[in-house]
């Protein structure tokens, strides 16, 4: 993808000339200018180098009298999914961005590109070639908050090559197999962690980690067996600069070890006095867990290796910025070993979720989960293993892992809950969710003139509506959601997300709320098994707290309610296990043979 496409160039425009621009503008770039009439092409380095030529140039700079056009260059073949978007404005909501996005059609991933312009840039994957022409239609060029949105394809790997298959002679295939070590092969192992090491160091101390020539961060690299990344340039004029860590979670802890020890000898020989902490970059979604039930995991964390550790506020993070800061003080060692447990943590979480949504997509055909604006995807360091890598033993990328997404046989739970979700009919059934959320949080929900809810309710696909409150003191409102499986994941995420966005849930609180599905009430004996055994099971498979109060009275419609409390994944597979459960006995009354063609149903129960 470094390959550029420049034009609008003026037929009076040479090599030279556009060298001299390049160089002017001190943007990098491989071998000569390939000058056509009117365009032009250039490689360049690296992705950065490509993108702070498109960002820089691209309608902002003349040349005899013509204003530049600069973009990827894309070969026909691979115009196919992919397109990139950029000048969008810098505190755009990521909600609203996906909302737009997901007007032309099935977004199946939505990743942000680190550039060092002050607008956010995005790559879009569209499930059809014809949806991503229509957006790039329909949004080139498009005014958002005084930005015109600029949007362009990029090279899409994965489209099928026309023509002959490519090999040795032509249309036939290569001969022999691969070359051992080759990328075909994938013989060599994926060692190093899906999650990097992500810290903030005072910028100060960047040249001597960098060292001469670079021969200090060189020394780093190859003793602790890693790839360390120093983002000089991002946030110019900014008191600390990030780095990133690839490496195994060992080789992480003793780049981090070495990082640390370099700014302390440094300190000291130019006398600096203040202290230096060791400061963590980590993705929003995973620092609940990080801290724990009522700071529990913190606490322990501080109490094992004697350190204090302080994680910076919510109100802290933007579209461009998803990552908090944690804070780590003490000696050294200490930091050190903070530093493997946070790590071990975040980690544990990715994992998880990686997990959970992999699930997901086996519960619920099709879901697009990339497209939700859930889980981190193309943040600064994560890198794309974050989108698109499988976790060991799976088969494929998010949207569609094998059924055992923790490798051998898994739980057998995964397997038979796909079925909930494909009724006789061949489109998904809708579902009701009454999901009760703090009274306070309806204004969040609702958003100015009911805007929220109207986009929320388009993303998602689904019918929202907010239930009147039961009294003047009530604590909990109602919100009624009808619609199928992947609508409610969708809509029932966001809401998750909102409220804690919108800081109902305290930072060191995960979001649980109460969810409840209504149930025939012959039914309900199933989702309860003999002596409570389903609905236990159910409580230890998903986390959730499943309960089907007794003594219920049903309502005219002969249904019961089942109460579920949890997170939201718990939340979600307990749903979708109920759900699979009141297919099956949907499925057994109408296998059950009748007595003839005119057999009468079954009278109802008397009560």
């Amino acid at each position: 993808m470094n390959k550029l496409y420049i034009g609008n160039v003026s037929e009076e425009a040479s090599a030279d000339d556009l060298e001299s621009i390049f160089e002017q503008w001190k943007i990098p770039h491989i071998g000569p200018f390939l000058v056509k009439t009117g365009y032009a092409f250039v490689d360049c380095p690296d992705d950065k180098a490509a993108m702070k030529a498109i960002d820089t140039l691209s309608g902002k700079v003349e040349l005899h009298g013509k204003v530049l056009d600069v973009e990827h260059s894309v070969p026909k073949r691979q115009r196919s999914c992919k397109l990139q978007i950029r000048n969008i404005p810098p505190h755009m909501q990521w909600e609203v961005l996906d909302s737009m996005l997901a007007q032309y059609g099935t977004v199946e991933s939505c990743e942000q590109v680190n550039t060092e312009t002050d607008t956010a840039v995005v790559n879009v994957r569209y499930a059809a070639k014809d949806q991503a022409r229509l957006a790039m239609e329909k949004l080139n060029g498009f005014m958002m908050e005084n930005y015109a949105l600029k949007v362009s394809y990029i090279p899409d790997e994965t489209a099928v090559p026309e023509g002959p298959v490519m090999g040795g002679r032509r249309g036939f295939p290569p001969r022999g197999p691969p070359r051992s070590g080759s990328p075909a092969l994938g013989a060599r192992p994926k060692l190093q962690s899906d999650v990097p090491l992500r810290m903030l160091v005072p910028t100060q101390f960047v040249g001597a980690i960098i060292g001469k020539e670079g021969g200090t961060i060189r020394n780093v690299t190859k003793q602790t067996h890693s790839k360390i990344d120093i983002h000089r340039k991002e946030n110019a004029g900014a008191a600390e600069k990030p780095i990133t860590v690839h490496s195994t979670p060992d080789g992480c802890s003793s780049a981090c070890r070495t990082i640390l020890e370099i700014m302390q000898k440094e300190a000291i020989e130019t006398k600096f006095t203040e202290e230096i902490p060791l400061k963590i970059l980590a993705h929003n979604n995973f620092v609940g867990r990080l801290i724990g039930k009522e700071g529990r995991n913190l606490k322990k964390i501080e109490q094992d290796t004697n350190t204090k550790i302080t994680i910076s506020p919510l109100q802290d993070l933007t579209l461009y910025n998803p990552e908090r800061t944690i804070t780590v003080k003490g000696t050294i060692e200490a930091c050190a070993r903070a530093e493997e447990e946070v790590m071990k943590k975040i980690r544990e979480a990715y994992e998880n979720d990686v997990a959970a949504m992999n699930l997901q997509s086996n519960l619920i055909p099709g879901l697009n989960l990339n497209a939700l604006g859930l889980f981190p995807g193309g943040t600064p360091g994560m890198g794309p293993s974050m989108v698109n890598a499988p976790p060991p033993g799976a088969h494929a990328g998010y949207s569609s892992f094998g059924s055992d997404p923790y490798g051998g046989e898994g739980p057998f739970w995964a397997s038979v809950l796909s079925a909930s979700t494909q009724p006789l009919a061949g489109q998904p059934e809708s579902e009701t969710v009454y999901l009760f959320i703090p009274a306070l949080a309806v204004g969040a929900i609702i958003g100015k003139q009911g805007q929220h809810i109207k986009q929320l309710s388009r993303f998602a696909g689904a019918s929202i509506k907010i239930a009147p409150a039961e009294g003047m003191d009530a604590k909990q409102r109602m919100v009624i959601i009808a619609g199928p499986p992947e609508a409610q994941f969708k809509a029932q995420g966001r809401i998750f997300g909102k409220l804690k966005e919108e800081n109902f849930f305290g930072p060191k609180e995960e979001v649980k709320l109460e969810a409840h599905i209504k149930v025939p009430s012959f039914a309900a004996g199933r989702v309860i098994g003999k002596g409570g055994k389903t609905v236990n099971e159910l409580q230890n498979l998903t986390s959730a707290e499943v309960v089907v109060p007794r003594e219920q009275t049903p309502d005219e419609q002969d249904q019961v309610v089942v109460k579920i409390s949890g997170h939201f994944y718990a939340s979600q597979l307990a749903q979708r296990k109920i759900q699979e459960i009141l297919s099956q006995v949907r499925r057994q009354q109408q296998s059950k043979p009748t007595s003839g063609a005119g057999a009468q149903p079954p009278a109802p129960r008397r009560k």
